[in-house]
């Protein structure tokens, strides 16, 4: 693996992770519910199944209406980088569903546990994160290094 030292913009990633804890605060403390994008997602489309309302979804659809405006934003200020896939659009499927199975079995995703549940000192959250990161790094190492041939 290597990276790209010539694009790597350390302030910008600060930046950015600075607005994602921020993001993740005010969504705390406005609403009282953690920012974990899986259950923010999942919420209103439940409701829409279920024939309920969406009033009460109101906070979560803010949040995901910002997670939708911010590149747009963003474009506003500087150039976005370069949006490519080095895959076929079954893998990315496959990849998708992998995901949203691990993201149920897990009772939540990277960001609510890896952004809010390590920020609360959540045990359960410390050890999905490690399970995370170790799968990243397994599927990283079998793809490049045992099936790249």
């Amino acid at each position: 693996m290597t990276i790209d030292w010539a694009s790597f913009t350390p302030v910008a990633a600060l930046v950015g992770g600075g607005l994602i804890g921020l993001a993740s605060a005010m969504y705390l403390l406005l609403s009282g519910r953690i920012a974990g994008i899986t259950g923010i997602l999942a919420a209103p489309m439940l409701a829409l199944v279920q024939r309920q309302g969406l009033a009460a979804q109101r906070p979560r659809l803010l949040f995901l209406l910002g997670l939708v405006l911010a590149p747009l934003v963003w474009g506003l200020v500087a150039p976005l980088p370069p949006a490519t896939l080095q895959v076929h659009g079954p893998v990315l499927v496959a990849a998708g569903l992998l995901v949203g199975v691990g993201t149920r079995l897990a009772n939540g995703c990277t960001s609510g546990h890896g952004v809010c549940g390590l920020a609360r000192l959540s045990g359960r959250s410390l050890v999905n994160v490690l399970v995370f990161m170790g799968a990243g790094f397994a599927t990283v190492f079998v793809t490049r290094h045992l099936l790249a041939g």
